[in-house]
This record gives structure tokens, C-alpha cells and sequence, in this order.
């Protein structure tokens, strides 16, 4: 039986680092935490991220690995030549199970990018990698906004990555923390949300 493949060092002090964010929030977030929660000797995480806007900037990255890595409209190079669903339906479905695996198996990635959202509004360098990283949402939203008849696209997409935070934040830290809306539920609520955007008839 062949041994599973460990994975590259880089990714182990990432996922090290983004559960001691979950469990901790960012005040337990130290490079020598990281070494221990990771299993790598002393120092492994000093060497690849000297500071800690360094190791943030790898957290970041590594969470939008594993938040898109089911989906591959959000790859690079993916969007609508991913999927043979109508560019409306791709919104529909890719929107309300990513929201929903948002919140359930990958409710430890979604606090925290929560964390770091808020640690962004104190760190100009962060908050302009967190907007990097978070445009390629906002890219894809647009262009199957425009496919779906939007008149405009980049303020509609901005409006609907809006709801989206906002259904995330409710779920997760917010008064509805309680109850997960369910894949149906949300995307009941996307295609009435999506409906107003692009002013259908109903």
C-alpha cells in the first residue's frame, strides 16, 4: 500500500494556521504556535513567512485554495467554459452550495476569513491582498451577471457578493448563528435575489 503524500510545507503551516485562527481568533496566531500546531520543527514557519503580514498574506491564499477548490467556474481561466448549465443556473446552484459548504464543512475557513476581513480594516497591506483575492469572485459574478442579461454587471456583482457576505456573516457570527439555511433555502433566496437584480418579470 502506497503512503499518503504529505503535503508541501507550505500548505501544512497554512492549514496549521488557519485552524489556530478558528480555534483562537488572531491573538493565537504566533509563528511558534504554528510550528507546534503544524508538527515542523522550530522555526519551519519563521523561514517561509518572516513576518506576520507575510504568514497572513499565506493564510489568505490558502483559504481561497480550499474554498474554490470544488468549484472550477472560479479557477482561473474557468467562469463559463466550466459548466454547460445557463450562466443564470450556474449563479444559481454554484452560489447556494458554495454559501451552504461555507457554512457547514467549511465553517472553520469562513471564521477565519472573517477574522482576517476584520484585521484588514488595520492593515493596509492586508486589505489589499484580502481585495485582490476576493476580486476573482466579484470577476466571476460579473461575467455570468452580463450572460444573464445584466445591463450592469460590475455594480450587480458587487451588489450580490454583498448579499452573499452578508448571508455568510448572519450564519456564522451573526443572529442567525443558530440555524443554517439549508442548500433550498438559499437557493430559493438567490433566485429571488438574482430576479430583482436583473428586474425580471415574475
Amino acid at each position: 500500500m502506497t503512503a499518503p503524500l504529505t503535503p508541501p510545507r507550505p500548505t501544512l503551516i497554512a492549514d496549521a494556521a488557519i485552524d489556530l485562527i478558528a480555534d483562537a481568533g488572531l491573538r493565537g496566531l504566533t509563528h511558534r504556535a504554528v510550528d507546534d500546531a503544524s508538527g515542523l520543527p522550530a522555526g519551519s514557519t519563521s523561514n517561509l513567512a518572516r513576518t506576520r503580514a507575510a504568514l497572513l498574506e499565506l493564510v489568505l491564499v490558502r483559504i481561497l485554495e480550499r474554498e474554490t477548490a470544488d468549484y472550477p467556474a472560479f479557477a482561473e481561466g474557468g467562469g463559463l467554459s466550466a459548466t454547460t448549465l445557463p450562466p443564470r443556473d450556474l449563479l444559481v446552484e454554484v452560489g447556494a452550495e458554495a454559501l451552504f459548504q461555507a457554512l457547514t464543512s467549511g465553517r472553520r475557513l469562513t471564521l477565519a476569513r472573517l477574522e482576517l476581513a476584520l484585521e484588514a480594516t488595520r492593515r493596509p497591506e492586508l486589505r489589499s491582498v484580502y481585495d485582490r483575492l476576493g476580486a476573482r469572485f466579484t470577476r466571476f459574478a460579473a461575467d455570468l451577471l452580463a450572460a444573464s442579461g445584466s445591463t450592469d454587471p460590475e455594480v450587480d456583482a458587487r451588489r450580490l457578493i454583498r448579499w452573499c457576505d452578508g448571508v455568510l456573516f448572519n450564519a456564522t457570527a451573526g443572529s442567525g448563528h443558530w440555524q443554517v439555511p439549508m442548500p433550498e433555502e438559499l437557493r430559493v433566496d438567490l433566485d429571488r435575489y438574482l430576479a430583482a437584480l436583473l428586474e425580471e418579470e415574475r
